[in-house]
């Protein structure tokens, strides 16, 4: 495994290739970076001679080796403008790999970091057949976790005071992905249904809702399925009221994607409450969010409501602007520490 050549990936808007001797200077400026080195294991400044040392072993290297770091540079495949660089650590034998990504920040937001590792991934797993890729990050650090995920990894661990840099000790998440979860990630369903609904959550598909899952980052945002049906089982009481639980489970082309649950109205409850709203990990992206919430409005118009309330926490990747974008206005009211908002319903026929 010692000694690869390695040959370019594009894809389809990158280029990803070899370190050469003119990119020392902008490598330099990455590391150098205090945004870009925040949550990275190295401090600034950055000495200049550690740029150039790495840049002179990476230019030496023809490729991957096995028990060596290696980096690669992505940069815009038409114009050759550099966006950063991808690291990558064989071991076992070469059957794992260990990857990272540095990005300049000001090409921050633009999908690139995504778009290389699924490049790399492809690598990998096609050309290097290896057996496990994961990656390791700061739990501070949602955007880069929001990376991984994107890009198909898997939450697999979350350590505690285990990595230690300049005399400061933090946490760790790990992510992870085998082939198995790198041909379902690249294979799903990435297009709209034709058809979507709200079907009863029974034992003929409760399993089925149970494997229901989000990505990691979004658990602070979206309660787990095992939350959720503990809420329906036990729902306590609200303002010295009981909860009436109304579950579904959301079904698009046949498949289980997604779960609801509503506080419904009731007497001492005048309006009902969007309690948990979950589209699994596999089928987001595919447009199914907006259409399932209409058919949960739809819902509760049959009901006779004329609102419907929910409340989300904010931060980066909180649901705030999806549900903005459909009607939801702040009442300006923090309830149990979430901004609460409300939605006037209309009749969509009337």
């Amino acid at each position: 495994m010692n000694g690869l050549v390695f040959t370019p990936i594009t894809t389809e808007r990158l280029l990803i290739r070899s370190f050469a001797d003119e990119d020392a200077d902008d490598f330099h400026a990455r590391r150098d970076d205090p945004e870009v080195a925040r949550y990275q294991n190295w401090v600034t400044p950055y000495p200049r001679e550690a740029t150039d040392q790495i840049v002179a072993g990476l230019t030496a290297m023809a490729g991957p080796e096995v028990g060596e770091w290696w980096m690669a540079i992505v940069e815009d495949r038409h114009t050759g403008d550099v966006y950063g660089d991808l690291a990558l650590h064989l071991s076992d034998d070469g059957n794992t790999a260990e990857v990272g990504y540095t990005f300049d920040s000001r090409h921050w937001g633009n999908g690139y970091a995504v778009e290389s590792l699924d490049g790399i991934l492809g690598y990998l797993f096609e050309e290097l057949d290896v057996t496990r890729v994961f990656g390791m990050l700061h739990p501070d650090n949602p955007a880069s976790a929001m990376v991984m995920e994107r890009a198909g990894f898997r939450f697999e661990g979350h350590t505690r005071r285990s990595f230690w840099l300049d005399g400061e000790v933090s946490d760790d998440w790990i992510y992870g992905m085998v082939r198995e979860d790198w041909e379902a990630w690249r294979n799903r369903t990435r297009t709209p249904p034709d058809e979507i609904r709200l079907v009863e959550i029974s034992s003929g598909n409760l399993e089925q809702v149970i494997k229901l899952e989000t990505h990691r980052t979004q658990e602070r945002f979206v309660a787990r399925m095992d939350e959720s049906f503990v809420d329906a089982l036990f729902p306590g009481t609200v303002d010295g009221a009981p909860v009436d639980p109304w579950m579904r489970g959301i079904e698009a082309g046949g498949e289980l994607v997604g779960f609801v649950m509503l506080a419904l109205r009731t007497e001492h409850h005048p309006e009902p409450v969007l309690r948990r709203f979950l589209i699994d990990r596999m089928h987001q992206r595919r447009g199914l969010g907006g259409r399932a919430l209409g058919l949960v409005e739809s819902a509760c118009l049959a009901m006779g409501d004329t609102t419907l309330v929910t409340s989300w926490s904010e931060g980066k990747g909180s649901p705030r602007p999806f549900y903005e974008a459909h009607g939801f206005v702040a009442t300006g009211r923090i309830v149990d520490g979430e901004t609460e908002a409300r939605k006037v319903l209309r009749d969509p026929l009337g």
